[in-house]
């Protein structure tokens, strides 16, 4: 399964992405600004998704939001 980001770029456990656009957090009133940094990041089951940790909370985003550092 080959898991790409907004650019098309391949995507694979443990690399870094940005957060390419502001996006609410659902269920909370927070929300991750454009830039954010994702560290570390835990390919799950979809191609369509990955797992990081953002501003110390486990979360699963949208590759297409996301941009390979």
């Amino acid at each position: 399964m080959d898991v790409k980001d907004s650019n098309g770029t391949l995507l694979n456990e443990g690399d870094s992405v940005t957060v390419i656009k502001d996006l609410k957090v659902k269920g909370s009133s927070g929300v991750i600004k454009r830039g954010t940094l994702v560290k570390n990041i835990q390919l799950t089951g979809s191609a369509e998704e990955i797992e990081g940790r953002v501003e110390k909370s486990h979360m699963v985003l949208k590759t297409c939001f996301l941009k390979k550092v």
